[in-house]
């Protein structure tokens, strides 16, 4: 059955490594980390790799290194191959598996660690590490399964990756005491986009009133917009969840067109890893039920 894929030599787990690890560091430099003598070792054994294949695997990219469409599809067998050997290999030393979570800055501070911090403080349990990413990295890299779960804003991602929502939210404009005489003045002033505002950039939903405005301020995150809001200069758009710190400074203003839209935070996950890995799946539920119910308050 698999006598043509061994007739020649080339062709072996170390090789295969090599290409994830090029891969996911970006350049052979990278990932051998300055070491000459790995740098070597990596350049030899991609190109036996593409010598057994016989065709370009990786292709320069600016001063790195990129995978070509069939080192990309390659990267993709040899990591679900390898992920599965590693799986078999926990299970036969009954070891715990770490599950790889990402996330915005945000859904981390006030979801995510509060649910993992519970449950970890149980054992014995599987491991979790948690990575900041944005939702459009977060699909690549369940594609790649180099994250088994990710938390997105997006309706919608590319097939097979599937999704359940946990909760929605809205927005609100937080307003210091004193920046404006009136909320009239101060829905006006947004308007012409004289505001000083704060904006959250990698986290604000796309909004057509937002597209070209000009914070004063432009910042990572929610929970970034929520400390600079304590100078008290300037106002900024939080979700219904985050509130500032000493409410009482402040006033909440409904935005015509922005605060009656519903956004949405969803579980995202590739469902090859739970045919990969049965015991995904019960991290996929426990992660659909604890953190559901975290945003319900």
């Amino acid at each position: 059955m698999f006598a043509k894929l061994f007739a020649e030599s080339g062709l072996s787990l170390d090789r295969l490594r090599a290409l994830l690890e090029v891969s996911a560091a970006g350049s052979i430099v990278q990932a051998a980390a300055g070491d000459p003598v790995k740098q070597s070792q990596y350049s030899r054994q991609i190109k036996e790799l593409e010598d057994f294949f016989r065709i370009k695997l990786i292709e320069r990219h600016g001063k790195g290194i990129r995978l070509t469409p069939s080192g990309k599809e390659l990267a993709r067998i040899s990591r679900f191959f390898l992920l599965g050997l590693s799986n078999f290999q926990r299970g036969c030393l009954t070891e715990e598996q770490t599950f790889r979570l990402g996330a915005s800055a945000t859904f981390v501070k006030q979801f995510l660690l509060p649910v993992l911090a519970e449950v970890s403080g149980d054992t014995p349990g599987p491991r979790y590490a948690v990575e900041i990413a944005p939702d459009d990295e977060i699909e690549r890299r369940l594609h790649d399964l180099t994250l088994d779960f990710g938390i997105v804003t997006t309706a919608s991602l590319s097939r097979p990756l599937q999704l359940k929502e946990l909760g929605n939210w809205k927005l609100n404009l937080w307003l210091p005491a004193g920046l404006c005489r009136n909320e009239r003045e101060a829905l006006q002033a947004l308007k012409a986009g004289q505001l000083p505002l704060i904006l959250p950039l990698r986290e604000l939903p796309v909004l057509e009133l937002f597209e070209d405005y000009e914070p004063r301020l432009a910042c990572g995150n929610f929970v970034e917009a929520r400390t600079a809001l304590k100078n008290g200069n300037m106002a900024t758009l939080l979700p219904s969840f985050l509130k500032p710190e000493d409410e009482g400074r402040y006033q909440c203003l409904r935005i015509p067109g922005v605060t009656s839209m519903t956004f949405y935070y969803r579980l995202a996950w590739n469902p090859r890893l739970l045919r990969l890995n049965p015991h995904a799946i019960r991290r996929r539920d426990f992660l659909l039920e604890s953190l559901a119910k975290q945003m319900r308050g």
